[in-house]
C-alpha cells in the first residue's frame, strides 16, 4: 500500500449530536494521534480495536473523552493506517478535537481525499468510488439501490468482462501483424467479428439503461404548467404535505418557479410549480412566464392543469395542443383540477388523463400512480436491473461503442490489422476510464471534488 502523509477531517455532519467522528489516515497516523491521546498505547494496539482515552493539549489540558478505533494497513477504508476518533458531538468540542489532531503535524483533508486514497490503493474501482458519493447524496430509495449496486462492483465487473474480450481480440490482431510477412493468421475473422458484435450489443444494452438510471439518481423533473389559478401551487403543497408554495385567489401570485422534492414509492420527483401562463404587462410576472417556458423545455414529465370550474375556451384548447406537440417524447399529462367545483354544463370535448381536487384530495392517489407510470414509461427497471447512472460513464460507453463499430466496419471492408488495432485500443481506453484502469489527474480531481470533506 502507498501510505501518503497523514490527513484528518470530521467525517460526520457538523452540528449538535450525540457523537461525532474524526478520521485520521496516512503514514504515521497512529503515532500522530498517540501524541495527543492519553490512554492505551495505540501504537501497540491490534487492528480493529477500540480504546477509551482522552484527547489532550500540549499543556495537558483535556479537550474531550473519546473512543479511538485503530485500523492498520492494509485493512482499512483507505488501505493506510487509520484512526477514527469518536468524541461528543457538539460543534465546538468536535472542532477542538480536530484542531488538536492538526497541531500534531497532520494536514486537513480535501473533499473526497479519503476515498481517493482508497481508489489509489486498489481498495475500490473508480466506478465504486463514485458510487460512494452517489450513496451519500441519494434522495430516494431507488437512488440508494442504484448506488449500492454500483458500490458492490456489478457495473465494473460487467465492463471488465467484455473489456477482457477486446483485450484478447487486440492481442490476436497485433500478434498477427508481427508475422505479416509469413502470412500467418492468428485471428479467425468470423469469430472476431462475432465477438465485436456481441460487445457492441452489450454496450448498447447498458446505454439503453442510462435514461432510467438518470431519473433514478437525479429524480424526475416534473413541471406543473397551466393558466393562473389552475391549482398548480395547491397540488404541489398537497403532494409534499406542507405549504411550500403560496396559494391565493389572486391571479399571478406565483411569479417564479418553486421547486420541491417529493418521493413516491422510492422514486424522487423534483416538482416545479410555475407562473401561470398568460399575457401580462407586469415585468416581474412576464419574467416568471419566461421561466415557466424554460422549465417546460427541461422537464422529464409535464403536467398541464386545467381548472374544471371554468369553460375551456379556444385559446386554451390551442395552448394545450401546442404544449402536447412541443413535449414530443416527454411524457405529458392533462389533468383537470378543482373537481369539487366542476361545472357539468361545460361541454369541453377533451380527454383528460385524470380529474382531481387537490384541496379535497380527490383522486390524488391515482394521480401519484399515474405520474410514476408515465415517468418510467418504456423504461424497464427493477431492483435487479444493472443501471448506468453517471453521464461520465455514458459518454465513455458511447465513445467505446463508436470505436468497436468502426473496428467491425474495418473488418468488413477487409482493412489490415493495424487499422483494427487502433480502434480496439481506443475502445479499451474509454472502457478503462470507467473502472479506473486508465485515469488522469484532471478526471480524478473532477470526480472527487463532488465529495464532502471527511469521506
Amino acid at each position: 500500500m502507498n501510505q501518503q502523509p497523514p490527513i484528518a477531517a470530521i467525517a460526520t455532519p457538523v452540528g449538535e449530536g450525540g457523537i461525532a467522528v474524526i478520521r485520521v489516515s496516512g503514514r504515521g497516523a497512529i503515532e500522530k494521534v498517540q501524541s495527543c491521546f492519553k490512554g492505551k498505547e495505540l501504537t501497540k494496539a491490534d487492528s480493529h480495536t477500540v480504546h477509551f482515552g482522552k484527547i489532550i493539549k500540549k499543556d495537558d489540558r483535556v479537550v474531550d473523552e473519546v473512543l479511538a478505533t485503530v485500523f492498520r494497513s492494509p485493512k482499512s477504508y483507505t488501505g493506510e493506517d487509520t484512526v477514527e476518533i469518536s468524541c461528543h458531538g457538539g460543534v465546538l468540542v468536535t472542532q477542538a478535537v480536530l484542531e488538536t489532531i492538526l497541531e500534531q503535524g497532520v494536514r486537513s483533508a480535501e473533499p473526497g481525499e479519503f476515498t481517493q486514497r482508497a481508489f489509489l490503493n486498489g481498495k475500490l474501482d473508480l466506478d465504486q468510488a463514485e458510487a460512494v458519493a452517489d450513496l451519500i447524496h441519494a434522495k430516494s430509495i431507488k437512488a440508494v439501490d442504484a448506488a449500492h449496486q454500483q458500490l458492490e462492483g456489478r457495473l465494473g465487473k460487467h465492463i471488465k468482462e467484455f473489456r477482457q474480450q477486446i483485450i484478447d481480440a487486440t492481442a490476436m490482431v497485433e500478434l498477427e501483424l508481427d508475422f505479416i510477412e509469413e502470412d500467418v493468421e492468428f485471428a479467425n475473422k468470423e469469430q472476431l467479428r462475432k465477438l465485436l458484435v456481441d460487445v457492441d450489443e452489450e454496450i448498447g444494452r447498458l446505454l439503453d439503461t442510462y435514461e432510467t438510471g438518470r431519473l433514478v439518481k437525479d429524480g424526475v423533473k416534473t413541471v406543473f404548467i397551466g393558466r393562473p389559478n389552475a391549482g398548480k401551487s395547491t397540488l404541489l403543497n398537497t403532494l409534499v404535505g406542507s405549504d411550500r408554495a403560496i396559494v391565493t385567489e389572486i391571479a399571478g401570485t406565483t411569479r417564479d418557479t418553486i421547486d420541491a422534492d417529493w418521493s413516491y414509492e422510492g422514486l424522487l420527483f423534483k416538482l416545479i410549480d410555475t407562473a401561470g401562463l398568460r399575457e401580462t404587462e407586469d415585468v416581474i410576472e412576464a419574467e416568471g412566464v419566461k421561466r415557466s417556458q424554460k422549465a417546460f423545455e427541461q422537464a422529464d414529465l409535464v403536467v398541464y392543469l386545467k381548472d374544471l370550474s371554468l369553460p375551456l375556451d379556444s385559446e386554451e384548447r390551442e395552448e394545450i395542443t401546442r404544449f402536447q406537440k412541443r413535449a414530443v417524447s416527454t411524457p405529458f399529462l392533462l389533468i383537470g383540477t378543482k373537481l369539487d367545483l366542476e361545472d357539468s354544463s361545460h361541454e369541453e370535448r377533451i380527454d383528460y388523463d385524470l380529474k382531481i381536487s387537490a384541496l379535497e384530495e380527490q383522486n390524488i392517489d391515482d394521480l401519484k400512480k399515474l405520474m410514476k407510470q408515465r415517468a418510467l414509461e418504456n423504461k424497464d427497471y427493477d431492483t435487479s436491473s444493472l443501471l448506468v447512472t453517471s453521464s461520465r460513464h455514458r459518454d465513455a460507453l458511447q465513445k467505446a461503442r463508436e470505436n468497436v463499430q468502426r473496428a467491425i466496419q474495418a473488418l468488413d471492408q477487409g482493412m489490415t490489422g493495424d487499422f483494427l488495432s487502433i480502434d480496439l485500443r481506443s475502445a479499451l481506453k474509454e472502457l478503462g476510464t470507467i473502472t479506473g484502469e486508465i485515469t488522469n489527474e484532471h478526471v480524478l480531481d473532477s470526480i472527487f471534488s463532488r465529495f464532502c470533506i471527511g469521506k
